[in-house]
């Protein structure tokens, strides 16, 4: 039975070459006018085959029609200047030239609605848009206008509820937020990034879902995590406002991190997308790695309540990899259902 264990990735998958320069985040594009709205197009329903061909369950755009999964999205955005930049320290832990926010911030128009349109007309799977979260937009840029990050996320809020409601009303069933800012600003999360994330789902009848992760596998992140110590606790602080919010589902890593399994208990009753792919390696897991993941997880969630995924995003992967980790996340899974008697 498919419907149990239904694998999905979390975000990014490799773009094809002839749309971005591989393995590497802000990748530019290579192509501009019609062509770049062709060429995108091309690469969903590239990225929609490799899905499917690995055997995925819940189909995901990919990100291939955008740049960056927050930055796409604030250059959408009126209010910001995005020509003359500033330096920040992003998650607190590696600088990086960042629009400005100089103005009033709103959504004038549909940002992915068009995309979204185009792949449900692809497939009948389930497919899941992730958006970025209202506190990890706030963290990606220079905020010269509200001067406080709470009145800004708030902004964002709003923003990103109107397009959620536009992508349920085009056919998707899942939209993530992505929150890696949740991983490193546990009092604000508790304040009101909760809050402003609430204020995001608001009115939405399709499931929802968070993204919490340690990052991309960039040299940044990767030594941020040797700072961590034997076991990656951050998610105890954030879960416990998250188990009481509305949020369907959970995203949390597993495979090659330090985070105790058990922490899954303290979301009790959510779903949860186990990452059972390790997204800041190339080597490929096998079937057998991830059904161990899995069977880990199974120790403290339903199965009904269980997602295998990746950690990550796998845009800086190449796309022979990234197609190897989706099959084996597959065949893991598929191991599991036959144990239980699916």
């Amino acid at each position: 039975m498919k419907n149990v264990l239904p694998t999905s990735t979390v975000g990014s998958l490799p773009k094809p070459s002839w749309l971005a320069p591989p393995e590497k985040l802000w990748s530019p594009w290579k192509l501009e006018g019609e062509e770049l709205i062709e060429g995108k197009q091309d690469a969903l329903r590239v990225s929609l085959h490799e899905q499917q061909l690995a055997g995925i369950d819940i189909i995901s755009d990919g990100e291939q029609t955008r740049q960056h999964f927050v930055t796409t999205f604030i250059e959408h955005l009126s209010g910001v200047d995005f020509k003359n930049r500033k330096t920040v320290k992003i998650r607190n832990r590696y600088d990086a030239s960042v629009p400005v926010v100089v103005d009033e911030v709103t959504r004038q128009k549909a940002v992915f609605v068009d995309d979204a349109k185009f792949l449900r007309k692809q497939t009948d799977k389930r497919i899941k848009w992730a958006l970025p979260g209202p506190m990890t937009m706030v963290d990606t840029l220079y905020d010269d206008h509200y001067q406080s990050r709470e009145k800004l996320a708030w902004e964002f809020a709003k923003a990103l509820n109107q397009e959620a409601r536009e992508l349920q009303d085009a056919g998707v069933d899942i939209i993530q937020f992505d929150e890696p800012a949740f991983n490193v600003f546990f009092d604000d999360v508790n304040d009101w990034g909760m809050a402003t994330l609430e204020r995001a789902i608001e009115g939405l009848n399709c499931e929802t879902a968070i993204h919490i992760c340690y990052g991309y596998g960039i040299k940044a992140n990767n030594d941020w995590k040797k700072t961590l110590g034997s076991e990656w606790r951050q998610y105890e602080e954030i879960f416990p406002k998250i188990q009481k919010s509305n949020i369907d589902m959970v995203s949390l890593e597993c495979h090659n991190s330090h985070v105790p399994f058990h922490l899954m208990e303290l979301i009790h009753g959510k779903k949860i997308m186990v990452g059972a792919i390790d997204v800041a390696t190339n080597t490929i897991e096998t079937p057998e790695e991830v059904a161990d993941t899995l069977r880990k997880a199974l120790e403290f969630v339903a199965i009904e309540n269980l997602y295998p995924s990746t950690n990550c995003g796998m845009a800086p992967l190449s796309r022979n990899v990234a197609l190897g980790k989706l099959s084996a996340l597959s065949a893991g899974a598929e191991i599991i259902r036959k144990e239980v008697g699916f």
